[in-house]
C-alpha cells in the first residue's frame, strides 16, 4: 500500500485553506492536511513541521512576494508547491530557481493542485498549464552549449524516478550521470540562468526547446 501523503497549507485566507484541505482530502487516495495557518511558522512548528509538502501562498499579508520564506523552506529540504493568485511568468520562474517544485495559480483548480502535491511528495516537478505557458513564452536568447550526451542525460532524468535508472537506461555509471548534470548546471550558471533544482532545470529545458511539456 502506498504511503499516505501529508501536507501543510500556508495561506492568509481561511476560505482558501479550507478549500485546499477539502480538495486534498477528496483525492484518490486522500492527502492528509496536518496543519494550516496564515503564517509560515505553521510549516516549522508542530504537526506542520513533519508534512511531506508545503503548499505556500507567496503573498502573505502584503503585495511583496515572500521569497525569503520560500528560500528558507527549500534550503531546509522542504518540498514546496507555491499556490498563488498571480499569474506572473517572472515570479513563477524565480520560485523554481529558489527551490519550489511547482508554481500553481489558484485559477487552475483541484485536479492540478492534487497532482502537484503528489508529485512534490516524490520530489518530482509538476508543470501545470499556466507554468507551461510562461515557459513557452520565454524570450531569452541565451542558451547553454550542451553536448548531445548532456542533453540526452537531462531529458532521461526528467522522465525517470532516479539517476540510477538513467544510468541503467544509458549504460553509464550513476557518477557519470551526476557529472553531466553538474556540468549542465554550471553552464546555465555561467550565462546567468541558474538552475539549482530539478524543477528549475525542467523550466530551462522547456524554454530552450530540449523537451516539451507533453514529454514529461
Amino acid at each position: 500500500m502506498a504511503t499516505r501523503v501529508t501536507a501543510v497549507v500556508i495561506d492568509d485566507h481561511p476560505a482558501v485553506r479550507a478549500g485546499v484541505a477539502y480538495w486534498l482530502a477528496s483525492g484518490h487516495p486522500p492527502i492528509d492536511v496536518l496543519a494550516d495557518g496564515e503564517d509560515v511558522k505553521t510549516a516549522w512548528l508542530g504537526p506542520g513541521a513533519t508534512a511531506d509538502v508545503v503548499i505556500f501562498d507567496l503573498h502573505l499579508g502584503g503585495p511583496a512576494p515572500a521569497f525569503g520564506d520560500l528560500r528558507r523552506l527549500a534550503e531546509a529540504g522542504r518540498r514546496v508547491v507555491v499556490y498563488s493568485m498571480r499569474a506572473d511568468d517572472d515570479v513563477a520562474l524565480q520560485c523554481l530557481e529558489l527551490g519550489a517544485l511547482c508554481y500553481l495559480t489558484k485559477a487552475e483548480g483541484a485536479e492540478h493542485l492534487v497532482e502537484a502535491t503528489r508529485a512534490a511528495a516524490q520530489d518530482r516537478p509538476y508543470t501545470p498549464p499556466s507554468l507551461a505557458g510562461a515557459l513557452a513564452g520565454d524570450r531569452s536568447e541565451t542558451r547553454p552549449a550542451l553536448s548531445a550526451r548532456e542533453a540526452e542525460v537531462l531529458v532521461e532524468w526528467f522522465q525517470s524516478e532516479s539517476k540510477e535508472f538513467v544510468a541503467h537506461r544509458l549504460g553509464i555509471a550513476a557518477s557519470t550521470v551526476n557529472s553531466h548534470l553538474e556540468r549542465i548546471r554550471v553552464k546555465y550558471a555561467r550565462i546567468g540562468r541558474e538552475a539549482p533544482t530539478k524543477a528549475a532545470l525542467v523550466a530551462r529545458a522547456i524554454q530552450d526547446g530540449l523537451i516539451g511539456v507533453d514529454d514529461l
